[in-house]
């Protein structure tokens, strides 16, 4: 199945030049210009008719993509339509993919006709123009068919740059043989993570509640939980308050688990971190729907021991975020982006979501998200729980109104050395986030963004 993992140190310091180049191509589009790409002279005009056209007239394209069911897609795309040859190229994942993906980009050739992008990364790529808007294809007519916040995610201002994949609302995992062995019950407010944390080390101080060694997707996701909404822009001008109510809200409660010591700083996607999440020493994890998948694959000592529930919150109501997730985006550059729009459509809204599924990824689309055979399917890892009534219902309850920075990629790999540098001194996360913002304010307005922080 596809892994949204965090971003690693050497990922934090590689992808800074590209970001810096993509915030300089986000100032130049936000001050407008053509809507014709120069670099390869397509125009960006096109027809819902134009889709079906290209389909049956056929053709080839370059298709990248780290899912592990891109292989079994493309082969399934290439059976149903034999006049279309699909090329897939694996460019790598994170830094490795993004990287080509701009330099291409930058080259003016070279660029596949369908990427698959992050919705973090989405912003940078779609506001520099380096995107085919598919609201000129017609496919603003598919909104219904997906949750709400994966639709937002794939939109930049006005345009519509991609079909929702996959989705990653959170819930809260957790070892329930650990929960009865020292009689923990199931938090559902913060408050009563932050007592089931000291319970926990208290009775077992190798024992944690969980793990954090300061991640900036995690972050940003609880303080979506929150309710918080630190990054807005509007054009070239951006603001950035990483002291919101939602930002207190959640240093408010994390802050309890960091500086009493209650959070073990194993950094995740490690082989100690696999090793703590099967022998107990990590008890929850608040995390993405797609994390079922990893845990079978890579934490095999854990079956029968997990379980999934709601994500705790403030008030004891409903609410979650999304973590992780992305979508397939056609390119400007593509000589084909007629027949590159009617294969992202073939992959995320027709026939290409089954293998998707079967690989092992959470869907984005509503139709599979209430199917009774994906939804009441049960687990054997979990113990034979339905956990997808849990993740299914997540989806429905992610807090709206969220949204990234245009330089998200570059935020993130400056992370560790802001915030993270609070979890190491086990000190106050909101002294974290004011560094964190203050650098973000300065590189923004050193790239030619107007921001105020």
């Amino acid at each position: 199945m596809k892994v949204h993992r965090p971003r690693s140190p050497r990922f934090r310091r590689l992808v800074v030049a590209g970001a810096a180049l993509t915030a300089l191509a986000v100032v130049a589009a936000c001050g407008g210009g053509s809507k014709t790409d120069s670099s390869s002279g397509s125009a960006t005009t096109g027809s819902a008719d134009a889709v079906d056209a290209a389909l049956k007239a056929g053709g080839e394209i370059t298709y990248w993509s780290w899912t592990p069911s891109a292989e079994a897609q493309v082969k399934a795309f290439m059976a149903q339509y034999p006049n279309v040859k699909v090329n897939y190229v694996n460019a790598g994942t994170g830094n490795d993919h993004y990287t080509k993906l701009q330099n291409a980009i930058k080259a003016g050739s070279g660029a596949p006709d369908v990427a698959q992008i992050e919705y973090q990364a989405l912003p940078q790529f779609a506001l520099p123009g380096s995107l085919a808007d598919l609201n000129q294809y017609g496919f603003s007519q598919y909104e219904s068919a997906y949750t709400a916040s994966t639709w937002a995610a794939v939109h930049a201002g006005s345009g519509l740059y991609g079909l929702p994949q996959d989705s990653g609302p959170m819930a809260l995992f957790y070892n329930k043989e650990v929960f009865d062995k020292y009689g923990i019950a199931v938090p559902k407010t913060w408050d009563e993570y932050v007592a089931a944390g000291k319970k926990l080390h208290a009775a077992n101080p190798k024992a944690y509640i969980t793990n954090d060694s300061g991640d900036a997707g995690f972050t940003t996701s609880m303080i979506w939980q929150a309710g918080g909404q630190p990054f807005k822009t509007d054009g070239k001008n951006i603001s950035i308050n990483l002291a919101d109510d939602g930002s207190k809200k959640w240093t408010g409660t994390w802050n309890n688990l960091v500086e009493g010591g209650l959070v073990s700083q194993i950094p995740g996607w490690t082989d100690e971190w696999f090793k703590a999440l099967g022998d107990g020493t990590i008890a929850t994890l608040p995390t993405g729907a797609w994390m079922p998948g990893v845990m079978e694959s890579s934490v095999k000592a854990g079956a029968g021991k997990w379980r999934v529930a709601p994500m705790p919150t403030y008030d004891g109501q409903p609410a979650t975020a999304e973590n992780g997730g992305s979508t397939e985006s056609v390119l400007k550059q593509s000589k084909n982006p007629a027949l590159a729009a009617a294969f992202v459509r073939w992959l995320n809204h027709d026939e290409g979501v089954k293998p998707f599924l079967a690989s092992g990824g959470f869907p984005a689309t509503t139709k599979d998200l209430k199917d009774p055979a994906f939804v009441d399917k049960a687990s054997a890892y979990f113990g034979g729980q339905k956990i997808n009534q849990v993740l299914t219902g997540a989806a429905d309850n992610v807090v709206k109104g969220w949204s990234y920075l245009p330089y998200e990629l570059y935020a993130n790999s400056i992370y560790g050395d802001t915030v993270g540098k609070a979890y190491q001194s086990k000190s106050d996360l909101n002294a974290g986030l004011k560094s964190w913002q203050d650098a973000l304010v300065t590189y923004g307005n050193q790239q030619g963004f107007q921001v105020n922080g």
